[in-house]
């Protein structure tokens, strides 16, 4: 499906700084039509032949530019029940990006250069979110050392309690990304996203960004999920441990129930830069502005900065050295 402008047949797009859809040849705004094809191949636009990758939702014909949102896998089961609409505009990303890297001495020249962020891309990227509610029954000894000196003489008194817990907790939409693309620790990184704001599905969203289908099932995922309710129910009884020189466990049972599973669309800045033959991934959390990156090291700035020093150190030796023979 392509949204196009009702004044003048451009491509209206949806501007995350503004929360409307926009079109950047007039700007006109809220004026778009959708316009549904239901052809994989062609563009809806301009009838050009267009190459749609696996799992892609989303994506821009290179013949016209127009940003195109494939019908077939936003719709039946690959419909998703929510979305979290980008609030974060490509500007805002670089001006993120910028203040977390600028400071970085040895950051290659071009790093951020004009030419390198012409690749940073806007994404939906697929995520299951998972409910879940956590029985925990935890049992077992806790013991008390206290230590005390009187004249010449050390005291210590050990004491030890039963220790009862029962805990129940509600786990809302604990997420996990369903894209092979993805790195599953970056994205890890990437929370927390403000759930709050998600919205019913509606593929305005998507018009000028890229996107992804599921690739993976809830099923085949959810052991992820698992994974970070029980981490966070663990976290939680440990905290309630507190007080005690020690703990010993009699028993210790979580019980997780699923009480549902949601698939959504979640937003991401992505830029790809390419230095000395290797690629090197950073993210912006398209809703709150995070970034997730590390810079490579530009060995010739290390080199100009280790001659600098040494310039300036010489050159104040040889200060030193003018100064004595004057005395």
């Amino acid at each position: 499906m392509l949204f196009k402008c009702k004044n003048c047949g451009g491509n209206v797009v949806y501007e995350p700084s503004r929360g409307i859809m926009y079109c950047p040849h007039c700007e006109g705004t809220d004026s778009e039509d959708r316009i549904d094809n239901h052809s994989m191949t062609q563009c809806v636009n301009c009838g050009a032949p267009i190459e749609v990758k696996d799992y892609i939702s989303a994506c821009r014909c290179e013949h016209c530019g127009s940003y195109l949102v494939l019908n077939e896998r936003v719709e039946g089961v690959y419909e998703p029940h929510m979305i979290l609409p980008f609030c974060v505009s490509r500007q805002a990303a670089v001006a993120a990006m910028d203040h977390e890297f600028s400071k970085r001495l040895f950051t290659p020249s071009d790093f951020m250069s004009a030419k390198s962020l012409e690749k940073m891309e806007g994404i939906y990227v697929p995520f299951w979110l998972y409910d879940y509610e956590a029985d925990y029954d935890y049992a077992g000894e806790g013991i008390k050392v206290r230590t005390w000196t009187s004249g010449d003489t050390e005291y210590t008194e050990t004491s030890y309690y039963e220790v009862l817990r029962r805990m129940a907790v509600d786990f809302d939409r604990i997420p996990v990304d369903a894209s092979y693309a993805m790195d599953d620790g970056i994205m890890d990184l990437m929370e927390p996203y403000h759930y709050q704001k998600l919205e019913g599905f509606n593929p305005k969203y998507m018009s000028g960004f890229y996107g992804e289908i599921y690739n993976q099932s809830a099923p085949e995922l959810e052991g992820r999920a698992q994974v970070k309710a029980r981490n966070s129910s663990q976290e939680m009884m440990q905290a309630s441990l507190g007080g005690y020189s020690h703990v010993r466990p009699f028993r210790n049972d979580l019980n997780l129930s699923r009480n549902g599973v949601h698939y959504a669309l979640m937003p991401v800045w992505q830029y790809l830069y390419h230095y000395k033959g290797q690629t090197y991934q950073y993210h912006v959390n398209g809703q709150t502005g995070k970034v997730i990156g590390t810079t490579p090291v530009s060995k010739a700035k290390v080199l100009s900065y280790a001659a600098s020093v040494l310039a300036a150190v010489t050159a104040a030796g040889y200060m030193l050295v003018w100064a004595l023979e004057i005395l």
